[in-house]
């Protein structure tokens, strides 16, 4: 079967992009609602069960940026391998050898989280009762992983070939069921006893495990998921080519959850309240930021296939665009901030004060919305052309040479107002790094010289392509 796939090369590059990054919205907004549904289900469990939540994300985050690095390694090869027309036996085979990889790592990470999870919460700090909880929730959750990870990455496959719709209905699918099983298996129904935090675990495995059969059904449909006579063909360039770009982009993905711990360290020396507040004010601020990475999903298989097609100045407009998008949206999405300020703060705490911190961060760090929205550009784009290495640099220097050391010493000198400015700071100056990068990386100009020679074939991608 001929996998179906639409040329992103051809027509504007608005539509285009628009066309992939639209449908991207309500996926990734049913993400995260899941975490905020799995938080509103255990609160009303207990204290204990709320409070094992609060050491289990940021880890499960962190973990997960392998799916995501994953996912943007097989984008960069999947897209540049239509770009380029190396054929649809070449693409299914690549998705094959993409997914079993996939499988494989996610299943050994699962496992080292598993094995390791007393060790690990133990030291941040979990006891007893807490560490009970988190130990009933970590083994489904780890168990979940490496299905998360193969739908990802056939969800790029899906994106690479031009298709949104049809990973955001995976997405929305995948949220709606783990939504709607977590009561049923935290609470109990019927014969279904309540499993408390474990059932939390359980309800994201099903909902995982669904998603994949569907994912794997449509991707077999489509023709991009077949093993062809020759299953094991150019198996190891397969490997080279996504792990080249896939390894940094987890990294990198990785970096922003670890940054927030540090930063939140830093606002718990001024007290709960504080952390209250700038919690609620990060679970705002994820929301508002919906849009970003949609728009960044989508700028992916755009460039990757002008890329691979050796078209730098498709690529770059595909970049003008989506920067012109993160200043638009940004300013827009400040202004509201500015405005409704207290009336959110008042909807996402429970006392005034944790309010107070919550609109005072809305009010400032909203303005720099847009800068970040353009680093995330600018990591999607140097991803998608197989520099993900640079993208990796980006994230570490807004993370760990600006934000975080900013943050600190901003709440040393200047309490609560000291971090709102490290934010801003560091969003604002990686933005401006992220511009220049993207010129360097050729993602980003305004000459339209062609990209030149073989070098955007599969078996060079992560050799030639300025890592």
């Amino acid at each position: 079967m001929t996998a179906a796939h639409d040329d992103l090369n051809q027509g504007p590059v608005w539509r285009k992009l628009t066309k992939v990054s639209a449908p991207m919205a309500l996926g990734i907004l049913g993400v995260l609602l899941v975490g905020l549904a799995d938080a509103f289900f255990l609160a009303r469990v207990g204290e204990t069960e709320l409070t094992a939540v609060g050491f289990v994300y940021p880890v499960i985050v962190a973990v997960s940026a392998f799916s995501v690095g994953m996912s943007a390694g097989a984008n960069a090869a999947f897209s540049q391998t239509l770009g380029h027309g190396d054929g649809d036996a070449a693409e299914a085979r690549l998705t094959l050898h993409a997914v079993g990889f996939g499988l494989v790592v996610g299943v050994a990470i699962g496992a080292v989280l598993w094995l390791g999870a007393p060790a690990i919460f133990t030291t941040l700090g979990a006891g007893d009762a807490v560490l009970e909880a988190i130990l009933n929730y970590v083994p489904w959750w780890a168990a979940s992983f490496p299905i998360l990870v193969a739908t990802m990455i056939l969800n790029a496959s899906f994106r690479a070939a031009g298709d949104g719709a049809t990973p955001s209905g995976i997405m929305v699918m995948t949220a709606v069921l783990n939504i709607a099983l977590t009561p049923v298996f935290v609470f109990g129904v019927g014969p279904i006893g309540a499993m408390g935090m474990m059932g939390a675990g359980v309800s994201t495995l099903l909902a995982r495990s669904l998603a994949l059969a569907v994912a794997v059904v449509l991707a077999r449909r489509q023709g991009r998921l077949s093993p062809g006579p020759r299953p094991l063909e150019g198996m190891a360039a397969s490997l080279r080519a996504i792990t080249a770009t896939g390894l940094p982009a987890g990294a990198s993905r990785a970096v922003n959850p670890a940054g927030m711990a540090a930063v939140t360290m830093a606002v718990a020396t001024i007290g709960d309240t504080a952390v209250a507040g700038f919690g609620a004010a990060s679970r705002v601020q994820a929301i508002a930021l919906v849009p970003f990475f949609a728009v960044a999903s989508g700028l992916a298989p755009v460039i990757g296939q002008a890329w691979g097609a050796g078209r730098a100045e498709r690529a770059a407009a595909a970049m003008r665009v989506a920067v012109w998008f993160a200043l638009g949206y940004g300013l827009s999405v400040a202004l509201i901030l500015w405005i409704f300020a207290d009336a959110i703060a008042g909807l996402m705490t429970a006392g005034q004060d944790a309010a107070a911190y919550t609109a005072h961060y809305l009010r400032i760090v909203g303005w720099s919305l847009g800068a970040y929205g353009v680093v995330l550009a600018a990591n999607a784009a140097m991803t998608a052309r197989s520099s993900a290495r640079w993208a990796l640099g980006l994230s570490l220097l807004r993370i760990g040479a600006l934000y975080v050391p900013l943050a600190w010493l901003g709440v040393t000198l200047f309490g609560y107002a000291g971090v709102l400015a490290a934010t801003v700071i560091a969003n604002a100056l990686a933005a401006w790094a992220g511009l220049i990068l993207a010129r360097h990386k050729r993602v980003l100009r305004t000459d339209t010289a062609p990209i030149a020679g073989p070098a955007n074939r599969l078996w060079a991608l992560g050799d030639h392509h300025g890592e």
